[in-house]
């Protein structure tokens, strides 16, 4: 197997996680690829301090926190691919709802504490960085192709080459393709005039990388990126009630039918690198991404019938609310298709933009007392989100069937686009950082700070008096130690301040402050020649003003807020190990342990005014919503060379999801909402393995949740959902 050219990375290697200034994490594609895992919460278990709230049971809406910060949507991660700002749009809508994909990723990198301050503009929580595929030094192809339960499809391939082109230097390229389809491991029920349905999706993300390195006095490479992601999801807010998910977890109600995201992004850099002497050098990024969804998907259920006679009452209901009885049970009713009422479905239409240019030089200096490897950056940086949607209604029968009321063959009574929301966020950020790499005997000592101000503006079309523009300026930084106590131990600790901006609208009509942390570490790493490494960090970290972001797996209603203070702290742990190797017992035997402890609570009384937020009803001392006390993961196997059987389990504790920290399905007011709860913990086993025909090709096979635990993933959006029950598959792996 070639070696890739070099790209930009946050850690570049599993060894570049031990040279950091703060705690990190490198995920090889080795160990993407070994359980043949597409979601990126099965591949992050593995990393400690890393919370995931699961929602869709593929990892396609990814909830992620680090070290205590709130899960939603994963807005408070800075999430990147190739070291490029990757969310929507990461200042005015930073919630997720488009990830890259780690399925098709080379590497993922996690980067904690003061490590991150190169990368903005959330750095409360963490970083979290997709490698793509990188360009071969040489002609090298990859083919792979998973089959498996619930009709599963997948099918990943790559080619590329560097082509010498004498005086012009040398050409570089990879073309990939990554495929994947599934019907689905929930099925939604039928009703009059409807048989059911599928509840998967399929997702297509071609790209091309092309690299040149022309041949100059001074090493310079250019390389360019363009990629697109194309996906249709029969995906959901929609949950069960407690009594329909013991009963049956993978059943979805009629009421769910017409649900489904269409999405398309966009996503390409130009990048140029240069040594431009012994000592600096220069990296200049010029990125755009756009983002396109739509998700049109059940809201609420209008006009119910209460009393039973088959005609509407004109009584309302969100769907958390009927899914814990509100009504007496009528709305439930309505969700299952056996009551009359009206869906009404958001055609949740959005478009996102963001584009920028950085600029990254390096500056190393050689002194007598000490070695100096100083980095700055500037970003200019531009994103949008523009929101233009409707409600639809359509009207059920007491037999679950849908009205064609107006005669022109559509059973649906479409609105208006921009009735349900028409308005537009808009952020400008210049960023700058500075960050010295102090190295003396057996110090490095890192300081560094970081400076955004960004300009902030919002147009509400709905209510014109509400739009406005903002001002902000942001400040973080922190120190880094490193001491090299001998040639197996090292020991590093920090300091660090971080802040996550508000949305436009929620600092400007919302006049929300920014959220802001102080996070302490301290650890020690260890690794010796006997192939032992481990790695023991002990955190705390003080949130203030932290912000839930406005959509309903958070901030319920619809508006984000400042919710008060927290405090985080615990400790992390992880050992490898190969004893097989080590011992020479003619088998490898690679073995993990990964363990974070994590005691996160609420250091006031929540601030939030909105009874269905997560935090509603927060009182100093509740536990942090969807934040685990203990999580563990293990993993071991047996590796002949020619035959490979692997085995991974993950732990994770119980829950509240909610800052309340009720066991009942009532919100901040005491009324009916099955969002409202405790999730039980759970234990999750999956196996794979592979047989080697020859040395370039192997069979593959496996089962994700073997002994098929059944759990509760979560209550948000709206009502518990399950985590993906067993599944099977086989493929084959193909490297030439």
């Amino acid at each position: 197997m070639s070696t890739p050219l070099p790209t930009i990375t946050v850690l570049g290697s599993a060894d570049g996680a031990w040279e950091v200034p703060g705690s990190g994490y490198y995920v090889s594609s080795e160990e993407i690829r070994e359980q043949s895992y597409d979601d990126i919460n099965r591949i992050l278990r593995k990393v400690p301090g890393v919370y995931l709230r699961e929602e869709d049971g593929y990892g396609l809406f990814p909830n992620l926190s680090v070290r205590g910060v709130d899960t939603t949507r994963s807005s408070k991660i800075t999430l990147m691919e190739d070291g490029v700002l990757a969310a929507p749009a990461p200042y005015s809508a930073p919630s997720a709802y488009y990830s890259p994909n780690a399925g098709r990723m080379d590497a993922i990198e996690v980067l904690k504490g003061a490590s991150q301050i190169q990368y903005g503009p959330h750095i409360t929580g963490g970083v979290v960085n997709y490698v793509s595929t990188p360009i071969p030094s040489d002609s090298q192809g990859y083919f792979k192709t998973i089959f498996g339960e619930d009709g599963e499809t997948r099918m990943h391939v790559t080619y590329g080459d560097v082509l010498d082109l004498g005086e012009s230097g040398r050409l570089g390229y990879v073309l990939e393709n990554y495929y994947r389809d599934t019907d689905g491991f929930k099925n939604i029920d039928s009703s009059q005039g409807f048989n059911g349905g599928e509840t998967g999706f399929t997702n297509m993300e071609p790209m091309l990388k092309l690299m040149w390195e022309p041949k100059s006095d001074q090493y310079q490479q250019f390389e360019f990126k363009i990629g697109y992601t194309d996906r249709d999801a029969n995906e959901t807010y929609l949950g069960l009630s407690e009594a329909d998910f013991n009963d049956d977890p993978n059943r979805r109600y009629a009421a769910s039918r017409f649900d489904n995201i269409a999405t398309y992004q966009t996503r390409l850099y130009l990048r140029h690198f240069i040594e431009m002497t012994d000592s600096v050098d220069l990296t200049t990024t010029a990125y755009y991404n756009r983002f396109h969804r739509n998700w049109y998907k059940l809201n609420d259920i209008r006009n119910i019938d209460t009393d039973g006679d088959g005609v509407g009452d004109g009584v309302n209901s969100g769907s958390a609310s009927a899914l814990a009885g509100s009504n007496g049970g009528a709305g439930l009713d309505v969700l299952r298709g056996t009551r009359a009422g009206d869906l009404r479905v958001k055609a949740n239409n959005r478009d996102y933009y963001s584009y920028g240019i950085q600029f990254d030089p390096t500056i190393n200096i050689k002194t007598d007392s000490a070695d100096h490897e100083v980095k700055f950056g500037l970003r200019y940086h531009v994103d949008r989100v523009r929101r233009f949607q409707r409600y639809d209604f359509y009207e059920q029968a007491s037999n679950g069937s849908i009205a064609d009321n107006d005669g022109d063959g559509i059973a649906v009574n479409r609105g208006t686009n921009g009735d349900a929301g028409d308005r537009r966020q808009e952020t400008e950020a210049l960023a700058l950082y500075v960050q010295d790499a102090i190295s003396f005997d057996k110090w490095t000592v890192t300081p560094g700070i970081r400076f955004e101000h960004l300009w902030q503006d919002h147009d509400d079309n709905d209510r014109p008096e509400r739009s406005g523009k903002n001002e902000m300026d942001l400040v973080g930084g922190g120190i880094g130690l490193e001491y090299v106590w001998n040639d197996e131990v090292t020991l590093f600790g920090g300091v660090h301040r971080g802040f996550s901006a508000p949305s436009p609208r929620a600092a400007q009509h919302g006049g929300l402050d920014e959220e802001t942390s102080i996070a302490f570490e301290a650890g020690a790493r260890y690794q010796n020649n006997k192939g032992i490494t481990a790695e023991v960090t002990p955190f705390f970290t003080h949130f203030d003003d932290l912000i839930v972001v406005d959509n309903v797996g958070g901030a319920g209603t619809g508006n984000t807020e400042n919710v008060g203070e927290v405090d985080s702290y615990g400790v992390e742990l992880m050992v490898q190990y190969d004893p097989g190797k080590t011992l020479d017992w003619g088998v490898s035997t690679p073995t993990y342990i990964s363990f974070t402890y994590t005691n996160a609570e609420l250091d006031s009384d929540s601030n939030s005014e909105d009874a269905e937020s997560i935090f509603a009803a927060g009182r100093k001392g509740s536990k942090v919503p969807y934040i685990p006390e203990y999580l563990l993961s293990v993993g071991t196997g047996l590796d002949f060379n020619t035959f490979g059987i692997f085995v991974a389990g993950s732990y994770v504790d119980e829950v509240f999801t909610s800052a309340s920290n009720t066991s009942s399905q009532v919100d901040g007011d005491g009324n009916p909402d099955a969002r409202f709860g405790k999730l039980d913990s759970h234990f999750v086993v999956d196996l794979s393995s592979y047989y080697q025909l020859s040395d370039n090709t192997r069979l593959l096979a496996g089962i994700h949740n073997v002994f098929d635990e059944t759990y509760q993933a979560s209550r948000h959006p709206h009502g518990p959902r399950p985590g993906k029950s067993r599944s099977a598959y086989m493929g084959i792996e193909v490297q030439f």
